[in-house]
């Protein structure tokens, strides 16, 4: 299979530098599959699931990302994000303390006792919620049930 360059960066610096067969990435509009060859692409990114196909089959990298940008041209993507954490080094205590301060901000936003940004809280409580998932395992279920229904 063919690979291409990926770059995952945050503001702190490159999370995951190398060649891969494919990437999927949280788009604004739903997931954005890439593979080698892909056409030249530009879009927003949610906070989310952030998976690389080292090796299609047997090496997965996951990432919980937050939000920010995507860029595809010839046979590199670069994804700046505003967070990644490595599904291998999430720490569960913090991802659900994060998860139940971001709840506790959007609850405030709501009762109008906020004026901070929904857009930013809500991707806020997704990165966090997406690190709970990925720390508890749900991904990998997730990632089943789509090979499932699209086989």
């Amino acid at each position: 299979m063919a690979t291409f360059d990926v770059s995952l960066v945050t503001p702190d610096g490159p999370v995951f530098e190398g060649e891969v067969e494919m990437l999927i990435v949280p788009g604004a509009d739903g997931e954005i599959g890439v593979l080698a060859r892909h056409a030249p692409l530009i879009a927003m990114l949610n906070a989310g699931s952030t998976r690389v196909h080292v090796k299609r089959e047997t090496e997965v990298l996951e990432f919980a990302t937050g939000p920010g940008f995507f860029k595809v041209e010839q046979d590199r993507a670069l994804a700046l994000v505003d967070d990644a954490v490595d599904a291998r080094h999430i720490d569960d205590a913090r991802a659900h303390a994060q998860l139940e301060e971001a709840k506790a901000e959007l609850e405030r936003i709501e009762q109008g006792e906020s004026t901070a940004d929904r857009w930013v809280v809500e991707q806020r409580l997704i990165h966090a919620q997406t690190q709970v998932e990925v720390a508890a395992g749900a991904s990998d279920i997730r990632q089943a049930r789509v090979k499932l229904t699209a086989g």
